[in-house]
């Protein structure tokens, strides 16, 4: 009875951990999507396993491999979070960020390695992925921008051919809605810190990305928005997953 209960129990926690994570197939290869929280999530593709802004405590990562890339977007707490990052295995994590975030990773005495710095536009390839820096920013563009234009990154990762674009703290900048061939985009959308779910709807149906995920979008009504996209263009896929 009690190897029976273990092994339910088990079963009823493999089942929650993966019911969140999607699979897009490529190549023959899996491309895991798991939710985090907020504005972070996890890639597994190929044996390699990459964490974007983690976030939300170590207890978060429980059951998912040790990172061996992490990407970081910008310097705020909900992107570059210290209790996070000391509660995570880092031995081993090569580091991607903007060089905002590398002078503050270097001030948390974290065992972090050597960081590799993109600016917008930027590009590095790490275990055969094409990374691309993207601009994030708020518009109108001020001088007490909660993200000014050059500080933070976006990302494209370009996994065997599929690109998959990473917005983070942005609202519909021209970049973006310019973005051309991205199969799978997560977008935030959070007033007062990004944009509102008409503005990201907007950009979304300039880019037209095959697979969109609303993230980083407490308080926003993403029912709203994603019949908002699919209704002017069905060959957009919204996708609704669980970051809070």
């Amino acid at each position: 009875m009690k190897k029976l209960l273990v092994l339910s129990l088990f079963l009823l926690f493999y089942f929650f951990a993966s019911a969140q994570s999607d699979s897009i197939q490529i190549k023959g290869a899996q491309l895991i999507i798991t939710p985090i929280q907020h504005g972070s999530l996890v890639l597994e593709y190929n044996g390699k396993t990459i964490y974007v802004d983690p976030y939300g405590g170590g207890e978060s990562y429980g059951s998912i491999n040790d990172p061996d890339l992490i990407l970081i977007t910008d310097i705020h707490g909900d992107h570059l979070h210290k209790e996070t990052l000391q509660s995570l295995n880092l031995e081993g994590a090569d580091f991607i960020a903007p060089a905002a975030v590398k002078e503050q990773l270097g001030e948390m005495n974290l065992p972090v390695p050597e960081v590799k710095v993109l600016a917008n536009g930027a590009q590095t390839t790490w275990e055969g992925i094409n990374i691309e820096a993207m601009p994030m920013y708020n518009l109108p563009e001020t001088a007490d921008s909660r993200h000014p234009k050059g500080r933070g990154n976006g990302y494209i990762l370009n996994f065997d051919g599929t690109r998959l674009y990473i917005s983070g703290d942005t609202e519909d900048i021209p970049e973006m809605r310019n973005l051309k061939n991205i199969d799978v985009a997560f977008v935030s959308m959070n007033l007062p810190y990004t944009m509102d779910i008409h503005q990201a709807a907007a950009g979304v149906l300039a880019f037209k990305p095959a697979i969109i995920y609303p993230y980083h979008y407490r308080g926003s009504d993403v029912e709203a928005f994603k019949k908002n996209v699919e209704s002017q263009n069905s060959n957009i896929e919204v996708r609704l997953r669980k970051w809070y």
